[in-house]
C-alpha cells in the first residue's frame, strides 16, 4: 500500500456519494445515541482520507470493494482537490465532536453537549445533501476560497478543466 500522502486529481462521484451515505449513517447513529466515539472513528477515516487520500479510508475501501461493483451507474469524474477540502472539513468537524462529546460524557460542561450535538448535526447535514443530492458543501466552500483569492489560480484551472485532465489521463499509458 502506497502511503505517501496525496489525494487523487479525479474521484469517482457516484463513489464519494456513496461514502456519504456510510458517513450519514454513522453521524445519524451519533447524533442520535450521543455515542461520541463514533464521531472519533469518522474522524479517523476523514483524517485518512484527507491525508492519504480514500486508498487508505476503510469507508472509501469498503465502498470501492463492495458496494461501488454492485451499482450500475458508469463513473463520474469530479475534480479531486474539492473533495479533499471537504474530507478536511469533515475532520475538523468529528475531531470537535468527538471530543466535545468526550467532554460531556465525562461530567463536563453542559456546554460540550451542545457542541457536540451542534456539530453533529452539521456532520448530518452535510453527508445527506452529498448522498441525496450531489451537493458537496466543502466544494461550494472551496470554489468561493478560490473566488476571493485564497486558494491558487491553478487549482481552479484544474478543476475547472476536468474534462480536458480526463482525456489525457485516458491517453497516458498506464
Amino acid at each position: 500500500m502506497d502511503l505517501r500522502p496525496g489525494y487523487p486529481d479525479i474521484v469517482d462521484e457516484i463513489t464519494v456519494r456513496l461514502v456519504a451515505v456510510v458517513v450519514l449513517a454513522v453521524g445519524v447513529a451519533a447524533l442520535v445515541s450521543g455515542a461520541w466515539w463514533l464521531y472519533a472513528a469518522l474522524a479517523v477515516d476523514f483524517i485518512l482520507r484527507a491525508v492519504w487520500g480514500p486508498r487508505v479510508s476503510p469507508i472509501a475501501q469498503g465502498i470501492l470493494r463492495w458496494v461501488r461493483p454492485l451499482v450500475p451507474a458508469a463513473p463520474r469524474p469530479t475534480a479531486g482537490p474539492p473533495k479533499r477540502f471537504a474530507a478536511s472539513i469533515g475532520a475538523v468537524a468529528t475531531v470537535v465532536a468527538a471530543t466535545a462529546g468526550a467532554i460531556a460524557a465525562a461530567g463536563g460542561p453542559a456546554a460540550a453537549s451542545t457542541i457536540a450535538f451542534a456539530v453533529g448535526a452539521i456532520m448530518v447535514v452535510f453527508p445527506a445533501l452529498e448522498a441525496a443530492a450531489g451537493v458537496c458543501v466543502g466544494c461550494l466552500i472551496f470554489a468561493q476560497l478560490i473566488r476571493l483569492g485564497l486558494v491558487p489560480e491553478r487549482i481552479c484551472l484544474e478543476c475547472a478543466d476536468i474534462t480536458r485532465r480526463t482525456a489525457a489521463a485516458a491517453t497516458t499509458p498506464a
